[in-house]
C-alpha cells in the first residue's frame, strides 16, 4: 500500500501533465473510463454487495444503504455522468479579460485548474466517479478518501478508472484511493498541504465540521441538507401535494430531500389531512408543532431539535405559521443554507422568498431534489457548496478552476 507522501507525489506529477492537456485528449479519458466502468460492472456489483452484507449487519439505516446501494442502473448512471461532462465544454484556458495599459502591458487573467483536489467523503460510492470526472476534465488531479463502508465499492470503481485511463494512454495517476480505514490516516490526509491544493468534504455534519476545524488544507465546505418546502396561503394544494411527496420520498438518503414542511396557518386544516394521506403511501412519520397536532392527532409530537435535523429517513418536521415574515424567520433560524423552495400563486410572496431566504438554491413551486450537478446541466457535482467564498450551490467544472493573471509586454520596465 503506496504512502500518503507517495500519493501525495504522484498526484503532483499527475496534476503537471493534465493542466497541459487538450479537451480532446481529456474527453478521450473520459468516455474510455466509462466504458470500462460498463464492463467491469459485475465486478463493482460484486464488490458493493460485500459493503452491503457488512453495512447490513452493522444495523445502518434504511436511507444510508440506500445511499451505499450500487445498481446496474447506477454504475450505468455513473458512466453516463462520464459522459456529460466529456460532453461540456472545457473551462480551462479560458480568458477572462485582457485589458491594455497606458505603457503598453496587457494584462489579463485566465482559467486554469486548481491542481490536486482531495475529496473526503462518507457512504456513496458514485461520487467516486462524480469526483474523478469532475477533477479530470477541470485538469485537476484527485486524490479520494472514502468512508469505510464503501471500501470495497470505492476500490473496484477507481480500478476501472484508472485501467480506463491506461487504456487510452493517459495517467492513472490522475486518480488515487487512500484506502487505509485507520483514522490517523484521515487526519494526514487533512495535513498533506505540501501536495493537496484544496480539500473537499461531503458528507454529514460530523465529518465536515472535522475538516474545517482540523485540515491545514484550504476546505471547500459542502453542506448537510435540512431543505425546507413552504406552502403558503395561496399556494395550489395539488402542486403542493406533488411537490412535496417527490421532494421527502423519491430518494430520501441524499442532501436535497425535504426534511422540513412549513404551512401557512390559513390553508392548514385543508392541507394537513390530505398530506398525511399522500404520504402515508410511503410511512412517513410526520412530526408537528402543537398547533399541527390539533389538526391532526396521529402527528407525532416535534421537539425543538427536529426543526434543525436532517433525518435521511422517512421522517418530516411540519410547523405551521401564520405569515410570510414568520416562515422566512423560521426556515433561514433552522435550516442549512442548502434548498428551500416555497409553493405559492402569489408573485410578491415568491420574489420575496427568492430575496431573503440565505441559501445556496432558492426554489418557486418546484421540489428541492433539483439541486444536483446533472439537473443544473453540469454533467456531475463535485459537492453542493453551502458557503459563500468561491463556490456555492452545486459544483460543476469552473467551480474545480482558479484564474492566473497573464501579462505580455515587450520591454517594460518599471520607473
Amino acid at each position: 500500500m503506496a504512502t500518503l507522501q507517495e500519493i501525495g507525489q504522484r498526484a503532483q506529477e499527475a496534476s503537471r501533465k493534465l493542466q497541459i492537456l487538450g479537451a480532446a485528449e481529456k474527453d478521450r479519458g473520459l468516455l474510455t473510463a466509462a466504458e470500462r466502468l460498463l464492463r467491469g460492472q459485475e465486478e463493482i456489483l460484486a464488490a458493493n454487495e460485500k459493503d452491503m452484507e457488512k453495512a447490513r449487519a452493522a444495523g445502518m439505516s434504511q436511507g444510508l444503504l440506500d445511499r451505499l446501494r450500487l445498481t446496474p442502473e447506477r454504475i450505468e448512471g455513473m458512466a453516463d455522468g462520464l459522459r456529460q461532462v466529456a460532453a461540456l465544454e472545457d473551462p480551462v484556458g479560458e480568458v477572462l479579460s485582457m485589458k491594455k495599459r497606458p505603457n503598453g502591458l496587457m494584462i489579463g487573467q485566465k482559467r486554469v485548474p486548481l491542481g490536486v483536489i482531495g475529496i473526503i467523503y462518507e457512504a456513496r460510492p458514485n461520487v467516486t466517479a462524480d469526483a474523478f470526472g469532475l477533477c479530470f476534465k477541470s485538469g485537476n488531479a484527485a486524490i479520494l478518501k472514502g468512508g469505510s463502508d464503501a471500501l470495497c465499492s470505492n476500490q473496484a470503481i477507481v480500478a476501472c478508472i484508472q485501467k480506463g485511463l491506461a487504456e487510452a494512454g493517459l495517467p492513472g495517476e490522475a486518480v488515487q484511493m487512500i484506502s487505509s480505514t485507520d483514522r490517523a490516516a484521515t487526519q494526514a490526509f487533512m495535513r498533506l498541504d505540501q501536495y493537496v491544493d484544496v480539500l473537499i468534504p461531503r458528507g454529514g455534519a460530523g465529518l465536515i465540521r472535522t475538516v474545517v476545524e482540523q485540515s491545514t488544507i484550504p476546505v471547500i465546505e459542502t453542506g448537510t441538507g435540512n431543505c425546507h418546502i413552504f406552502v403558503d396561503e395561496s399556494a395550489d394544494l395539488d402542486m403542493a401535494l406533488e411537490i412535496l411527496f417527490n421532494a421527502k420520498t423519491q430518494r430520501i438518503g441524499v442532501c436535497n430531500a425535504c426534511e422540513s414542511l412549513v404551512v401557512h396557518a390559513k390553508i392548514a386544516e385543508q392541507f394537513l389531512p390530505r398530506m398525511k394521506e399522500r404520504l402515508d403511501e410511503k410511512q412517513v412519520e410526520i412530526r408537528g408543532d402543537e398547533a399541527s397536532c390539533r389538526i391532526v392527532p396521529s402527528f407525532t409530537p416535534a421537539t425543538e431539535e427536529d426543526w434543525g435535523k436532517e433525518y435521511l429517513d422517512y421522517i418530516l418536521s411540519c410547523k405551521i405559521v401564520g405569515s410570510l415574515d414568520e416562515a422566512i424567520d423560521h426556515i433561514n433560524r433552522y435550516h442549512t443554507k442548502h434548498s428551500d423552495s416555497i409553493v405559492t400563486r402569489d408573485y410578491a410572496n415568491a420574489q420575496r422568498f427568492l430575496d431573503e431566504i440565505d441559501a445556496a438554491a432558492v426554489y418557486v413551486n418546484a421540489s428541492t431534489r433539483f439541486t444536483d450537478g446533472s439537473e443544473f446541466g453540469f454533467g456531475a457535482e463535485i459537492g453542493i457548496s453551502t458557503q459563500k467564498l468561491h463556490a456555492r450551490g452545486p459544483m460543476g467544472l469552473k467551480e474545480l478552476t482558479t484564474t492566473k493573471y497573464i501579462i505580455y509586454g515587450n520591454g517594460q520596465v518599471r520607473p
